[in-house]
């Protein structure tokens, strides 16, 4: 197994430094290689056959059978490292986490990940110009608008991580349980390597800047399978959907599509159950290499951020998208007879900002004990304040007094 892959190492030396990573910290069962490798064979032929099937009325219900196969083996594949819950990560990997939110950088080694991390938390991340010079996870902090946000970052990837190339798993692992992703690119080559990185996370379970699809699988006693749509059915067809059911060897089931265009994977992830829907900013590094006239178009690719780490080049930008895609509401809180304290405001989810989700962020007590709140800002009906209960929504930057019994 490739883990690090320095100038002018042979293969050899690569394994070496497989061993020495392995046997730091407690021994741990190490999986079967051949277990695995056969598992990687069956999805590569798989993926052959899918290519070099021609989609059509004949083909819909072979190809609905291969797209259910491919799914149950990839979760074979990475259920030794994930466990039931896919969160994970083995030596190096388990970070205790910090913060209102977690930001997990993840790229190609060498694209400039670990300098970014250094400079926005001042945690010192090993810094080179050699490939895989972090090994484990390096954790760090950044406050934004006064939140505290743990930054994650992540060795190198390399192509087939998915597979369980190098340290691969482990790092998509910990990926999967954060609520940002930086993808790190190299400018000179964005587009490529950011097909390679979106490939192997979306093998992993990872749908990145999506949703998840509007499709249910109401499984039943009896009754067969009773297929409703209530938006046209143009890239997934009955036969595709009976295929993948009776792979997963459901023969009674509702099933109702109301996702536009919902395609064949789409019902596996619903089927599957264990997809994590996570945002993404590609961060484009190194653009103090390139001219006025190429930035213009990296700007062109959607969710994107152009910076330089080395040269500080951008990172305001950076820091603003980070914060609002991360989507987070600060509450500010209000003593009775004093001014509102605007230094250390609680910060709480977007969809999970009630006022009693801000009482039980401060102590799950005070939800108990309170009478009413008193709100001012946007989620306010008057300038002078509401009154409000526990159900009442929170918006960003609102102040809330809590009144008790």
């Amino acid at each position: 197994m490739v883990v690090a892959r320095r100038h002018g190492q042979s293969l050899g030396g690569e394994e070496r430094v497989q061993t020495s990573i392995t046997q730091t910290g407690p021994s741990r069962q190490t999986p079967n290689t051949s277990c695995t490798m056969t598992t990687v064979q069956k999805i590569k032929e798989i993926e052959d056959e899918m290519a070099k099937t021609q989609k059509n009325k004949a083909t819909s219900y072979h190809l609905g059978q291969l797209k259910a196969k491919l799914a149950k083996l990839r979760r074979e594949l990475i259920s030794p490292s994930t466990g039931s819950g896919g969160g994970g990560g083995g030596i190096g990997f388990d970070v205790a986490r910090t913060g209102v939110a977690s930001v997990g950088f993840v790229g190609f080694p060498s694209v400039g990940k670990s300098t970014l991390m250094s400079k926005l938390t001042g945690t010192h991340s090993e810094v080179s110009a050699i490939d895989f010079t972090t090994l484990t996870t390096v954790p760090g902090t950044v406050k934004v608008h006064g939140a505290p946000i743990q930054i994650l970052d992540l060795p190198g990837i390399i192509e087939g991580a998915n597979d369980g190339r190098g340290r691969g798993r482990q790092v998509i692992a910990v990926a999967r349980t954060c609520n940002l992703i930086f993808i790190v690119l190299d400018v000179l080559k964005p587009l490529g390597d950011k097909k390679i990185i979106e490939s192997e996370l979306e093998g992993f379970g990872i749908r990145l800047n999506k949703r998840p699809p509007n499709i249910t699988v109401r499984r039943k006693e009896k009754g067969g399978i009773a297929i409703t749509n209530t938006v046209p059915l143009t890239n997934i067809d009955q036969d595709e959907i009976k295929a993948i059911l009776s792979e997963y060897k459901i023969s009674n089931a509702d099933v109702a599509i109301r996702e536009a265009n919902a395609t064949a994977d789409d019902l596996v992830d619903v089927i599957e159950g264990n997809r994590v829907y996570i945002p993404a900013i590609y961060v484009l590094n190194k653009i103090d290499a390139i001219s006025i006239e190429e930035l213009d178009l990296l700007y062109k690719i959607p969710m994107s951020v152009p910076i330089s780490s080395k040269e500080w080049l951008n990172i305001d930008e950076l820091i603003d998208k980070m914060w609002s895609t991360l989507n987070l509401v600060r509450v500010y809180t209000k003593p009775r007879g004093l001014a509102p304290d605007y230094s250390t405001p609680v910060v709480l989810r977007n969809g999970k900002c009630t006022v009693e989700d801000f009482c039980n962020a401060i102590h799950k007590e005070i939800a108990k004990q309170m009478k009413y709140a008193i709100v001012w800002g946007s989620s306010a009906k008057h300038a002078r304040g509401q009154k409000v209960g526990l159900e009442h929504v929170l918006e960003d930057e609102d102040v809330v007094h809590i009144s008790k019994k």
